[in-house]
């Protein structure tokens, strides 16, 4: 165990908590459950918790070179590209639905609804799959089925046998994010729209929206960085650097593209949000309370 090991579980402990903190939080109010921007919040916390657990639980079998059986590396690698996913497609659909209380406030109650919040969740999540299976399909094409009794260090990388077929890959992430950058740069233009016309409260809402667009953006940005990590490391162990150099290089990137961009989301809804805040600080002083009474008791 070195220094770095120790500060990557302190940072994904600390993570875990503020997102298990949020997650209960949003369950003790009805206005949270019944809307739209909350459930689409919600979600996403929950991904980003998944997917801290998965990838930290990888990065900790590779680094200590602990082999695992090929289906499981296939689960963990299918959980991990789920919600890896399911965060960029879940900020698109935030962006979008604070496009509709911007530019369309009249038809805002009638198109975001917990109802519609459940259907585009499902969508999501079909969405998220599709470049997994698509994976999956050619994996399976390229294998024999002893390959299946075999134990590996488990990465995604482990499943990538030819360069072609990381091609593929590739070529699917990039065309989602192409889409989810033409959406979220469509809402950013018409809230400028509505931002330049507007006067007064509705002015300053506007502009609230638009932050929380942009806030949005960068974190989609560090998403879409994350996908040429891959890229960037084999570069490098192709090339003459050491083996230290190339660990150091893993680590930088993990640190900024995967763990960063997951913190980002408890910022930007839950302590920018005044009512999801004041929920919080009530939840917070309530089980401070109930644990001071406790250890009266006993």
């Amino acid at each position: 165990m070195n220094d770095q090991v120790i500060i990557v579980q302190i940072l994904v402990g600390i993570f875990l908590c503020i997102n298990s903190m949020l997650i209960a939080t949003f369950f003790t109010k009805e206005i949270f459950y019944t809307n739209m921007r909350y459930i689409l919040f919600v979600t996403t916390l929950f991904s980003d918790s998944v997917y801290l657990i998965i990838s930290n639980l990888l990065l900790n079998l590779s680094y200590f070179a602990v082999p695992v059986q090929s289906w499981s590396c296939i689960f963990f690698c299918l959980l991990s590209s789920l919600c890896n996913y399911v965060t960029p497609l879940t900020l698109t659909a935030m962006s979008l639905e604070r496009y509709v209380a911007v530019c369309m406030p009249l038809r805002h109650a009638e198109l975001c609804t917990a109802g519609r919040a459940l259907q585009g969740i499902l969508i999501i999540h079909s969405l998220s799959i599709i470049p997994y299976i698509v994976v999956l399909i050619i994996f399976f094409s390229s294998v024999t089925f002893s390959f299946f009794t075999q134990h590996i260090i488990c990465s995604m990388d482990a499943l990538i046998l030819h360069r072609w077929q990381g091609h593929v890959r590739s070529a699917i992430s990039q065309f989602y994010f192409l889409i989810m950058c033409i959406l979220i740069a469509f809402s950013y233009v018409q809230i400028i729209k509505v931002a330049k016309a507007a006067s007064g409260n509705n002015k300053e809402s506007t502009q609230k929206g638009l932050r929380t667009v942009i806030f949005h953006a960068f974190q989609l940005l560090l998403c879409l960085i994350q996908l040429w990590t891959p890229f960037i490391e084999a570069a490098v162990l192709q090339t003459n650097f050491s083996l230290p150099v190339y660990t150091n290089i893993r680590y930088i990137n993990y640190i900024l593209f995967n763990l960063s961009s997951r913190c980002l989301s408890p910022l930007i809804y839950g302590l920018r949000d005044e009512t999801f805040l004041l929920a919080l600080k009530h939840c917070t002083e309530t089980s401070a309370d109930f644990q001071g009474c406790r250890s009266r008791l006993f």
